[in-house]
């Protein structure tokens, strides 16, 4: 599919304008998004992806729709997959929840830079070295290999060598100042948080290009479409971080399927390899014969693993009791940080949050009930929670006090 100059510049403009307007209208002015403002938005995001996958349907061919759909699709689960990672950051940096949404906006955009200029450096050395293949399918049959290890929040901390760098070198302060960058601290000029938090975020997202753009090369080898399949789908990211909020955690067997879904592109990314082969040491220099892997079959798969994936943690009660388990935790500790939000009725929100968790970790059984009396730290925070709760009842700024959570 050959594309104009004009094209690629309305694309590109159309694109920043996109960036531009959720920066204006969205998060200019700190506040914690609806449910129904995060819904409508992310409906409005996929439609307008889906749009333009129709356009490249109908103008550049079938084969060009299906390669665009299966790696906005692709592209798409991996972003869920960073939004955990985000979500992890966030909490760790303990970032004010009204001022969360600006953050996640700056990796996006950060995440879009990172990832144009990846997509034509590896444009440039598929065009120029047909054996980058073989790289690109080794690297994700070793990110699907990591996939399957079980890794603790610690992995994907805040604390990053380019966070560590920053505290080191330059002064900090461990308070917020609003959504500041900067801020006197001891008579002097200091970083806040804010910006080391998006240092961190920037920092991490480098990680995930590495992945993710061999991960689409191996469904296309188009720069356009790579280019636009990976924008669009990190556009609505923001509003998607908030309306599954909740319910990044249930989705336990997500990290399972994105290992099948890498490992099989980085097999086809392989054959395409040998099919292509000009190595001197491999066939003599030679193409070889092998079967490829067409861009249809590709698609179903990637679909069919995604909902059995998603399916399989949603209605799995290992899946709900995780998501209780670590969505009370946050919430709990949310509660009990005066700076993560100052506005009594998002507390009043938070406080209900924990109780339907309650409620749901008893309903699902003595086992997972169990489990969290297992976990004294966890105890701990839900009882001071609790406690603070009910102070707060007393002084007229709660609702009511409340019975011992678990």
């Amino acid at each position: 599919m050959e594309v104009s100059p004009l094209v690629w510049g309305l694309t590109i403009a159309a694109i920043v304008g996109l960036l531009a307007f959720d920066f204006v209208f969205h998060v200019r002015k700190a506040h914690v998004p609806s449910l129904r403002e995060a819904a409508a938005w992310s409906a409005v995001y996929v439609g307008l992806a889906v749009l333009f996958g129709v356009g490249v349907l109908v103008f550049g061919g079938g084969e060009a729709g299906s390669e665009y759909f299966a790696g906005y699709v692709t592209e798409k689960a991996l972003s869920v997959d960073n939004l955990f990672v985000f979500l992890i950051i966030l909490t760790s940096f303990r970032v004010p929840r009204e001022d969360q949404q600006k953050v996640v906006l700056y990796g996006i955009a950060f995440s879009l830079l990172a990832r144009t200029g990846f997509i034509f450096l590896g444009a440039a050395l598929i065009n120029s070295f047909a054996w980058v293949f073989y790289l690109f399918g080794l690297i994700l049959l070793l990110t699907a290999g990591n996939l399957l290890k079980s890794e603790g929040e610690d992995a994907h901390s805040g604390d990053n060598v380019m966070v560590r760098l920053a505290r080191r070198m330059f002064h900090t302060t461990e308070h917020y100042d609003g959504d500041k960058l900067f801020t006197m601290h001891q008579g002097r000029r200091a970083m806040t948080p804010m910006l080391l938090v998006m240092v961190a975020i920037g920092g991490t997202d480098i990680l995930f290009a590495l992945d993710s753009i061999p991960a689409i090369f191996g469904l296309t080898q188009n720069t356009f479409i790579v280019f636009t399949a990976t924008a669009f789908s990190l556009l609505g990211l923001r509003q998607l971080f908030f309306l599954i909020d909740g319910l990044l955690d249930r989705l336990i067997y997500l990290s399972y399927g994105l290992a099948v879904i890498l490992g099989f592109i980085g097999v086809k990314l392989i054959l395409h390899a040998l099919h292509e082969n000009n190595v001197p040491f491999n066939n003599d220099g030679e193409h070889v014969k092998v079967v490829e892997i067409s861009t249809g079959l590709s698609l179903s798969v990637i679909l069919g693993v995604l909902l059995v994936t998603v399916a399989a943690s949603v209605f799995s009660r290992a899946g709900r009791a995780q998501n209780a388990i670590s969505n009370a935790r946050r919430h709990a500790a949310g509660y009990l940080d005066a700076e993560y939000t100052a506005d009594p009725q998002e507390r009043e929100r938070i406080y209900r949050a924990l109780l339907a968790e309650r409620d749901q970790i008893i309903a699902l059984g003595p086992k997972y009930r169990q489990k969290v009396r297992d976990e004294p730290a966890l105890m701990d925070l839900l009882d001071r929670a609790r406690a603070s709760h009910d102070a707060a009842a007393r002084r007229g700024d709660a609702v009511s006090s409340s019975p011992p959570l678990i």
